[in-house]
């Protein structure tokens, strides 16, 4: 599979857009509603050891599945903190997984992150009509 490829399946989200966090070399997509301050990153597509590669986000037993399934291609965020690994699968974009193999983890990288923002923000990017919770500075309603 081609970056751009699995970039524009990405972006294609609702919510999706593209940042440069760790520098040129290293595209980053996230994901953020309309009212929200900034995104959260479910997919990097960067190059190591002259080979694309993509990092995507995923929930832990998910992701040690995939990682079962190809033993040795895809495996823990080689470069996110010890913690944060379990939650990151990193792999080739070409040979060993399938492009739709690929395609579905993006797919499940999107809705692992968007799972974990607020239900209202959830809304906010289903276009569904928001509610946002009252903050102590807002009157309360009768």
């Amino acid at each position: 599979m081609e970056s751009d490829t699995l970039l524009d399946h990405c972006l294609a989200k609702p919510g999706a857009y593209l940042d440069f966090p760790f520098g040129p070399g290293v595209a980053a997509v996230k994901v953020k509603a309309p009212s929200q301050p900034s995104g959260r990153i479910f997919a990097q597509v960067f190059t190591l050891r002259g080979q694309s590669t993509a990092t995507l986000s995923c929930d832990p037993a998910t992701a040690q599945e995939y990682r079962a399934l190809y033993p040795g291609v895809i495996v823990r965020g080689y470069h996110c903190p010890p913690v944060q690994q379990p939650y990151f699968n990193t792999l080739p974009l070409a040979g060993a997984v399938p492009d739709d193999d690929i395609l579905e983890l993006a797919d499940l990288a999107y809705d692992a992150v968007v799972a974990r923002l607020p239900k209202y923000r959830q809304r906010e990017l289903a276009g569904s009509p928001v509610e946002r919770p009252q903050t102590s500075m807002e009157p309360m309603s009768p």
